[in-house]
Parts: C-alpha cells; structure tokens; sequence
C-alpha cells in the first residue's frame, strides 16, 4: 500500500503544471467498484495498485490545498508586524524568529506571506512565543534549483509554511503586548514551544559552544546554533544522522526507558510475576517517546521516528512482533497520509530505506538454520564470555551500519552527489559512545531537569559529544568524501524498484529486484553526459560561470558558497578560476545614484574595455560588469550595474542583466533580464555548438505552473500573473526545436528529483531590482 501510495503522490508533485483535481477522485469513483467485483486475480492487483496509485494523488492534492501557502514573489525591504510564533538558536548572539505575518508597510505588500522565518543578528533580549514584534526586514522568496534538475527549496517551503525568508536589519522591536491565544490547542503548542526553547536554552548554558550545540540538538532539534564547521564534518564522515531527531535516537531512547524499567521490575520478584512488565515497560516507553516528539518542536524526521516507534511500542502492547516489514509499512501509511510530500524528501527515502533493509536482514537472519549457541561459543570462562558479547556488539555495529549505508547510498548519490566512503569507520568508533554516554546520559538530564538535578549528567553528555566531534573531523579529514555528480534521470527509479523487490518480496521472486540494481550500477557508472562546455546561470543573475573539460571561470571571486557549492557537487567542476579585475578612469562627477544616467564617456570606455574580454578568466569593472568571450566565440557580459546594460545590449551576443530597466536589446541580443530569471530560474547554456549558432537552453522553472512555483510568474507593479518570456527561452521541453539558433528546452518538471535537506536556514532569495 505505502509503495503505491507513494509513487501516486510522487507523479502528482512531479508533474511540471497543475493537474485537474478531479481527476484521482473520478479515477477512484471508476476504478474501486471494478477492484472489488472482478474475479481475474491479476487485474485485481492491478486495479489495486491503481487505485491506491490514485489514492496517493489525492492525497497530494489535499495537502497541497490544506496548505495553500504564499510564496514572496520577489525580494523586497519593508516593515514587518507579526507575532512570534517560535524561535531558535541560530549562532551566538543570533536568534532565528518564526513569525506570523499581521502587516508589512513602506512599502505594503499586495501578497504578504502568512509566514515568515527572519534571522536577527543583532543583540537584543529573546522575545518568547507569542509576542508582536515589529522591525525593517529584507525579505526575499525561497530559492529554486541551483541549477536545472536540482532541489528547489520552494517546494519545501511550500509544505511548511513558509512564504519568505530574510533578515531583520536592526533588532526587532516589542510592539505593543503579546498575541492573545485563542482555544487549548493553541495554547498548548505555545507552551510546547516555550518549553523547547527553555530546555535548549539551559543545555547550551551549562555546556557552551558546538558540545552543547550539539547535545541540544539531539533533545530538543535546535540544530542552528552548531558550527558550519562541525556539520560538515560530520556530513563528510557519515555522522549526520546523529544531529537530527531520528529513528537511532527515538529507538536508543526508548529502548534504554523500556529495558531501565523492566530491569526496575525485575528486582522486585512478586512485582515482576504478578504484572505484565513488558507491557507497562512498552507503555512507559511510549509515554517517554511521546513526550520527546513534543519538545522536538515536531520536525518532519522526528515526526516519523516517532510514528514508527510508536508502531513497534503499540505492537508489544497488543502481543504483536514488533520487529517486522508489516509495521514498518504501517508506520510508512500514516506518513504519506497525512504528509504525502514527504515522498520526495531524501530524509524519508533514506530513514525508510535503511529501516526496510535492516528489518529484512534481521528477518533473513532469523531464518536462518538454527545451532546451539554454546556449540558455537564455548563460553566457559567469564573473559571468554565478555570477549564474545563485546564481539558480538561490535559485529552488530558493522553490519547494521553496513547495512545501512549500503541501503541509502542510492539516495546520498541521487540527492547530494557525493558518497562518504569512511562512514563505517566513523560510526565504528561514534555509536558505542551515543548508545552507552551520550543518549544515557541525556534521559537521564531530562527526567532530572525538573528537580535542578540536570547539570552533572549534561556535562557527560557534552563531554562525550566532544568525543564524537573529534571522531568526526579526523574521519573528515581522511578525505573520503567523493563528489559523483549528477545521476542520469532513471538512476534512482530503476534502483528504488531493484531494492523494493529485494526487501520486500520473500520468495525467489525477490531476485528479480537484481536486474534492476545492475541496470542502476549501469547507469552510475556512465554518469550523465553533460555538454562539453556550458554557461551556468544563477536564478538572479549574480553568479554565472562558464565551464568547460577542464577548467571553470566566474564572474565572482567569492561565489555564493549555497549555490556555487552544489554547481560544485553536481557537475563536479574543477578550480575556479578567479575574474581580472580591471582599472578604469571614473569622472568625478559619477553619478552615484542607480536612478542617474552614466555620462556618455563613461559608456563609451565601457564598451571599449569590454571588448577587451579574455577567453580564460572573466574580465570585471568592480560593481559595474563583467565581460568574457567563450572559446566558441560567445560574448557575455553580466551587468551587475543596470546602467550599463544598454552598452553591454551594444557589444555582447549574451546580456545577463538582472538589474537592467528594460527586458530586451534593441540590437537584438538575447538577454537576460532580472524578471526573465524570476520566471526561468537557473539556467545552463550547452556551447557546445555554438560555432555552427545553435545554442541548447536548458531552464529549471520556465513552464512550471505549480502553487510553489507560481509566485514567479506575479508582477506586482501591474498585479497580475504575467507567464511571458524571451522567445529564446519559452519553449518547454517537449517541444524543443531550433529558433533563432537556440535549441530551447526545460525542466520545470523535474525540480523535485534530486532533493537536499529541507533546511529553512538554506532557502536563499532571488536578487532583482523588483520590491
């Protein structure tokens, strides 16, 4: 059910327009009655699979729907009046507000997000949840895909709620009171939240810097305030997993309350036969793992570890095996019910993939033929004996964690584009160190917390953490850390089905999951054939790099780590190779202001030191241009100065001119405009056959017209939706041809394949002179 289910939700989310809403409940209206009076027994599983397929589609479209949220359409600085609604530690002294949007002014925005996340960075008391506060704000809209193909972070803003994201430039002011809370359940969640900042908050006091971080971010999933440093440390050794409430801290959780409390029991003999302590310990355990769901602050991977061992805990309540693909599948269910989008989320894949592949090792070990253990340990002699339970600890550490990484390095390949090869290693020498010091010690602070009692026991905790974190950066800096690039489109589909019937099917038939892995390998092993040279393009038009075989030149000499850095992983692009900044005469009397013309001389002189374009670095005038002549004989020139782009429009074969007044160049060279880019995204340009004047335009966004993507299309000077682009730019995918030599292709509908962490403080704005 939950693979149908989900591969339903998956087309919905991936279609590149909006489907007809009607269509999955019509489809289920015709297709359910036929399920249930047909007797063929393979058209019944086929109109099952269907009708679940369908059910997964509306599924989509109601939570699409429910959420309805609205995106910023463009970056703009304005008033913000809101409430707080919650809050986290983002760095010292920096403080992330999520805050409900109740007015903007100067200017007032005809589409106001209902909410919005705004770090403020400068000092100022914390404001707790619910209270109106009120600052200048610089908002901007989620990023799209770096580049076409890639993760767009609207998507994932989208389902939570977020509309914009930006910084406040001051600190925030009181303004006037506290939001008065309406009903229990608002009341309860402000007091959730309260107490989940309390409880960070007090960790990060008694152990300051990235230990405490770190401990807070397992109890509480404030993961901000750790250092940049540390989280790609532990990224690039394969230790992530252990920052983010997930299954291994759920389960060590609540398997050290479940096995602490029936130990408890069982040194009461009469207790222990007189009450069912296995249950009442499983019942305690989900008490316990109920109430660390609720100071989580309810993310999507604490949400579903959660789900899951409630699943199990209930199991054991009811006599059930708890251990099993039936409960993992259930688990799974309630998922993509209530979250259907989480399908396209390299944190569900991965979580469920590394669950469904150690439940089907450990049911295929218990299938196994069965030996008197003492016939295959002689234990005797109590060295003897905790030689083989150490033994045994450390060969259940190595094959789950082999298990594991094997099972989910599919998705790291498909999402990241890199693989951390010493990730055994790391958690070889990290898990006994969480399982017996780490998790121990941080139940028992939070038990004690309420008495004061706390503070011993998060000093163990941030004492082992600190172990961890060194464990982490030396594995880190083996270099194991291996960018693969991006994965031909069907790499991951022809996995996903290879592992499915792998894990999930019990007979032989399982085998036939086999040709589909070795047509994944296949697929990985040729990798996607990129052109020859290209010329990438950001979203707003700040950051464009030309990039060949064997060398990559850019318009910047600090690119934008958050974009460039997955150019990087998914082209695997070689040393950049820095711009030449050139030396000009600027008059005296330059106009300073943007609104002011440029003197005639100073235009001539820039058209004259554009042509002066090299062919292996960008040459730049500082805050002006920046100009470069291709080996295929293209000029670009990317204004950073609108001013300057009719001089540019003058010279160039390529303007990219996200600041410019104007959409198109009276000489006739395509160009880029900030609104054009707004409605496109990111763009690759293959050059490849730019000698015989044909150019292969690939877009991530243009024809996408989702409720995520739709915001780009809004003109808020006119208020209305505006779809028009460059003709050279307008065409979708299926219908590529060659005008004007450009062969013109997109791929809006593939912004969702290849996502990345769903992280809030990631989404980065769109940079044009719209406000």
């Amino acid at each position: 059910m939950p693979v149908a289910i989900g591969f339903g939700s998956a087309v919905w989310f991936l279609s590149p327009v909006e489907p007809s809403a009607w269509v999955p409940f019509l489809a289920l209206a015709v297709l359910a009655p036929l399920a249930l009076i047909t007797r063929d027994g393979r058209a019944r599983v086929f109109l099952t699979f269907a009708c679940l397929g369908f059910c997964g589609m509306a599924l989509a479209e109601i939570e699409t729907w429910r959420q309805s949220t609205v995106i910023l359409d463009s970056p703009v600085t304005t008033d913000v009046m809101g409430v707080v609604e919650r809050s986290e530690a983002a760095g010292p002294g920096r403080l992330r507000y999520i805050v409900a949007v109740r007015q903007t002014a100067n200017p007032i925005l005809r589409r106001p997000p209902v909410r919005v996340s705004l770090l403020a960075r400068a000092q100022h008391e914390p404001f707790e949840n619910g209270a109106a506060i009120s600052g200048r704000a610089r908002l901007s809209p989620p990023s799209g895909p770096a580049l076409p193909g890639l993760h767009d972070f609207a998507f994932s803003a989208y389902f939570d709620g977020i509309g914009a994201v930006g910084y406040f430039y001051s600190a925030p002011q009181r303004n006037g009171g506290s939001d008065v809370a309406t009903g229990w359940p608002q009341l309860a969640l402000r007091w959730l939240f309260d107490l989940r900042r309390q409880i960070g908050n007090r960790i990060r006091e008694i152990a300051p810097g990235d230990a405490g971080a770190f401990a807070a971010a397992i109890v509480t999933d404030e993961r901000r305030a750790i250092s940049e440093d540390t989280v790609e440390a532990l990224r690039v050794s394969g230790l992530a997993h252990i920052v983010a409430i997930s299954g291994l801290n759920m389960a060590l959780a609540a398997g050290i309350f479940f096995v602490g409390l029936r130990s408890v029991f069982a040194l009461f003999l009469g207790v222990a036969q007189a009450l069912p302590t296995k249950k009442i310990a499983a019942g305690g355990a989900l008490a316990m793992v109920t109430a660390y769901y609720l100071v989580s602050g309810f993310g999507v991977s604490a949400q579903r570890a959660y789900i899951m061992m409630a699943v199990i805990l209930v199991a054991v309540l009811l006599d059930r095996p708890s251990i099993s693909l039936r409960n993992v599948a259930l688990s799974a269910l309630i998922i993509l019910i209530w979250t259907p989008s989480e399908i396209l989320g390299p944190s569900f894949q991965m979580s469920f993939a590394a669950t469904v592949a150690l439940v089907a090792g450990y049911a295929a070990w218990s299938r196994r033929p069965q030996t008197e253990e003492r016939e295959r340990f002689p234990i005797g002699h109590p060295v003897v004996t905790c030689a083989a339970v150490g033994w045994r600890f450390i060969a259940g550490i190595i094959v789950t964690s082999l298990i594991g990484s094997l099972a989910t390095t599919m998705f790291s390949v498909e999402h990241f584009h890199r693989v951390a090869t010493y990730g055994l290693a790391a958690n070889l020498a990290a898990m006994p160190i969480i399982s017996f010091l780490v998790m121990p010690s941080g139940l028992a602070a939070m038990l004690l917390m309420p008495f004061g009692l706390e503070a011993p026991f998060i000093g163990i905790m941030a004492w082992s953490l600190e172990w961890v974190i060194l464990i982490a950066k030396h594995v880190a800096g083996w270099g194991g850390d291996i960018v693969v690039g991006e994965q031909h489109p069907w790499f991951l589909p022809f996995g996903v089905c290879g592992f499915l019937l792998l894990t999930l099917l019990r007979t032989r038939l399982r085998y036939s999951g086999l040709p589909f892995l070795f047509t994944a390998a296949v697929l990985f092993w040729m990798g996607v054939q990129h052109a020859q040279s290209s010329l990438l393009i950001a979203e707003d038009g700040n950051l464009v790099a030309y990039r060949d075989a064997g060398r990559v030149a850019a318009n910047r000499k600090r690119p934008s780590e958050f974009v460039y850095g997955q150019w990087t992983y998914a082209r695997g692009l070689p040393v950049l190779a820095m711009p030449e900044m050139l030396e000009s005469e600027i008059p005296e009397n330059m106009p300073a202001s943007s609104d002011e013309r440029l003197p005639e001389p100073v235009l001539v002189e820039a058209k004259r030191l554009m042509k002066k374009a090299g062919s292996v670095r960008f040459s730049c005038q500082l805050k002006a241009w920046c100009s470069f002549m291709s080996p295929e004989g293209v000029f670009v020139v990317v204004v950073d100065d609108g001013r300057y782009a009719g001089a540019a429009c003058d010279v160039a074969g390529l303007v990219i001119a996200p600041r410019a007044r104007f959409h198109s160049c009276r000489s006739g060279a395509p160009m880029l405009s900030g609104a054009s880019l707004r409605k496109t995204g990111s763009i690759e340009i293959d050059l490849s056959a730019a000698a015989a004047g044909k150019w292969g335009v690939t877009t991530a966004m243009a024809g996408a017209v989702r409720p995520w993507s739709i915001h780009r299309q809004y003109d808020w000077r006119r208020n209305l939706y505006d779809p028009h682009l460059p003709e050279w730019v307008s065409k979708p995918k299926s219908s590529a041809r060659l005008e004007e030599g450009f062969v013109v292709s997109d791929q809006a509908g593939m912004e969702n394949r290849s996502q990345a962490p769903t992280d809030l403080g990631n989404y980065s704005g769109i940079s044009d002179n719209g406000e």
